[in-house]
């Protein structure tokens, strides 16, 4: 069984949705089911398949979610000097063609915005990243051609203070 790295606020966030779902959401949704079978005749009852569909829905999710709790692997990236890159690390890289700079933050998959920055442990350029100090370059193979880049800076900035989009008990409800 792979692991799979987070920060504690990530794993926290993955425990507080699970405990949600089996807690509130589904037997909200199961009590739901039954006021609508209690209408009589389920082949045109809209709300029984309705309940019946959100419920398998709730299931897969809670399945997932269960999975990625026990392979968790929860990491402090504070704890680490961030003089290489490392899980958690923020990296200022520069693409020597372009010149262009970019900065990626090495976070868990259920973690990362790619849009903001945030890329999972296991994407590409995360992969090419790990292990590497300032000043080292390193190629890698995108779908438009390889790239090459340097390392600009590498340092630690909580995940959790740069993501745009946590998730609430309102995310969790199946609507």
């Amino acid at each position: 069984m792979t692991s799979e790295p987070m920060s504690i606020e990530g794993y926290d966030l993955l425990v507080e949705e699970f405990k949600f779902l089996l807690e509130v959401e589904k037997p909200k949704t199961a009590e739901e089911k039954l006021v609508a079978a209690a209408q009589g005749d389920r082949s045109e009852n809209a709300d029984y398949h309705a309940a019946k569909e959100k419920l398998r829905f709730i299931d897969r999710r809670l399945f997932y979610l269960n999975s990625m709790i026990q392979k968790s692997q929860i990491i402090d990236p504070s704890s680490y000097e961030h003089n290489k890159v490392s899980f958690g690390s923020t990296v200022k890289i520069v693409n020597i063609q372009s010149d262009e700079e970019e900065i990626y933050t090495l976070c868990g998959v259920l973690e990362s915005e790619p849009e903001n920055g945030l890329i999972s442990i296991h994407s590409p350029i995360a992969k090419a990243l790990i292990g590497k100090k300032i000043d080292d370059d390193f190629k890698i193979n995108l779908p438009k051609g390889k790239k090459e880049y340097e390392i600009l800076n590498i340092e630690y900035k909580n995940i959790f203070t740069l993501k745009k989009n946590i998730r609430t008990k309102e995310d969790f409800a199946f609507h």
